[in-house]
């Protein structure tokens, strides 16, 4: 522990804030997990690069996460050094009247009003899909027709020695929720969206018709991570939980959705334990009635 209290006393001189002992369940959309021994929270990049060259001087590999909302962390919590870059790590602004950079913290929805703010298209995808905008680069999401790939040129990021650095254009390698970034040991820190003008009143009306159908489709009044399983080539998750009579099927406090079959939710009281038992146990049974194998969306750390 000598290296990690040597990076907490660097990070106090830095002025650079930390939770000890932080419940991760404050931190996650299923709102499950354990403590984390010391979460930092840098507020800018220069902290955050500050943090990761300390963290490399003392040969501790920091877990860095944003808004949670694709996590689900073990009941025992998180060893070591873990970052988060969430509402303490924002910055949003034009680049020209059709290009945008956000930082990585940023909340998907508040992008999606920046743009419409100043009548640019191509984003109402986006809008109403929780996490932040570094998530949401790492694993290219997307939905209604639409990807990040689809309006991101340029991502920037930081390696674990704290080195700036950015791919753009097809250096990113995106495809189905992946890109470049992913099981790579770097930071997103921003990315830059290349968007169209358009009529702000009408990419308002667009946003709300998406947010409209994911309220009537989604189990949004209970915690989850959305899509617990990706879909498997040629198929829809959702539809093969169901055709194996699965909705609504629960483990303790964890279910799979009455309402959408592909969300598992928190009903009350769930553990992260019986949340991955139940996803074990779906696609266990998904996989022996169909023949199709479940992989799951949902990133865990344990």
């Amino acid at each position: 522990m000598n290296n990690i209290q040597n990076i907490i006393e660097g990070a106090e001189k830095a002025g650079i804030s930390y939770r000890l002992d932080a419940p991760m369940s404050e931190y996650t959309s299923f709102r499950t997990g354990g403590k984390a021994d010391v979460v930092f929270l840098p507020s800018s990049e220069l902290q955050l690069r500050s943090l990761l060259r300390m963290c490399s001087d003392e040969e501790v590999k920091p877990f860095v996460f944003g808004n949670g909302s694709n996590l689900l962390v073990s009941d025992d919590g998180i060893r070591g050094v873990s970052i988060r870059l969430a509402n303490n790590f924002e910055e949003i602004r034009l680049l020209d009247e059709t290009t945008i950079y956000c930082s990585a913290g940023t909340k998907l929805a508040t992008l999606c009003k920046f743009a419409m703010e100043h009548s640019l298209t191509g984003l109402e995808f986006a809008y109403g899909i929780p996490g932040s905008v570094g998530g949401a680069v790492y694993m290219n999401a997307g939905a209604y027709g639409g990807d990040m790939k689809d309006v991101i040129t340029c991502c920037t990021h930081i390696d674990y020695a704290g080195n700036p650095g950015k791919l753009t254009g097809d250096m990113l390698g995106f495809s189905y929720r992946t890109s470049i970034y992913t099981g790579k040991y770097f930071v997103i820190t921003g990315a830059v969206f290349s968007l169209q003008k358009g009529v702000k009143e009408e990419i308002n009306a667009k946003m709300q018709e998406i947010m409209g159908k994911r309220i009537e489709k989604q189990p949004l009044d209970l915690p989850s991570a959305g899509s617990f399983f990706r879909h498997p080539k040629g198929y829809y998750a959702s539809a093969l939980i169901e055709q194996c009579g699965l909705k609504g099927f629960s483990v303790g406090g964890a279910q799979v959705s009455e309402k959408h079959s592909g969300f598992v939710v928190n009903k009350g009281g769930a553990t992260t334990a019986e949340i991955m038992e139940l996803g074990r146990l779906v696609a266990e049974k998904v996989l022996n009635e169909t023949g199709v194998e479940l992989e799951r969306e949902v990133k865990y750390i344990g």
